[in-house]
């Protein structure tokens, strides 16, 4: 009689299994749907983690195309900023549930998600996924590829089903 191998585990094992090695995750929130399957994944998949919602209030948005396909900064309106940081808060503070945590940041958003997910210590970083056109895509990149490649810590991304 042969014994089973123990090396590869039962399918049961991997689908049923609780998801214990996780257990602060971050997730990045920009209130596109994307990002509410990102965080219902993080709430439905990962039971028991302490979540942690960031959204970084692009400040890029004061920012003019150049010429050459980059961006110019400007000078920040302090106003525009405190407007759009006050709507922000108020647009996450609607998402968090009982337990969970939120940061705001204003910034750029990949460097604002990767500096707040390590500086709370996250063991996970969730991000949904946007598709974008090959020119937009071409001229400002992803924001999940970024995360990706720079993460110091693991990140799922996560696509909307259409």
């Amino acid at each position: 009689m042969t014994q089973p191998d123990r090396t590869t585990p039962d399918r049961t094992q991997l689908t049923d299994a609780p998801h214990t090695s996780f257990a602060r995750i971050a997730v990045g929130i920009d209130f596109s749907p994307s990002s509410q399957y990102a965080l219902e994944v993080a709430r439905t998949r990962f039971p028991g983690a302490a979540i942690r919602l960031l959204h970084v209030t692009d400040a890029r948005v004061t920012a003019t195309p150049d010429l050459m396909g980059g961006m110019t900064p400007a000078l920040p309106d302090p106003n525009l900023l405190q407007t759009m940081e006050h709507a922000d808060m108020g647009r996450l503070n609607g998402l968090v549930m009982d337990g969970e945590e939120t940061e705001l940041l204003v910034g750029d958003p990949v460097t604002g998600l990767l500096d707040a997910a390590q500086h709370w210590g996250a063991d996970l970083l969730i991000v949904g996924t946007h598709a974008k056109g090959s020119l937009e895509h071409f001229f400002l990149g992803s924001t999940a590829e970024k995360l990706v490649a720079r993460s110091p810590i693991p990140v799922l991304t996560v696509r909307l089903g259409r």
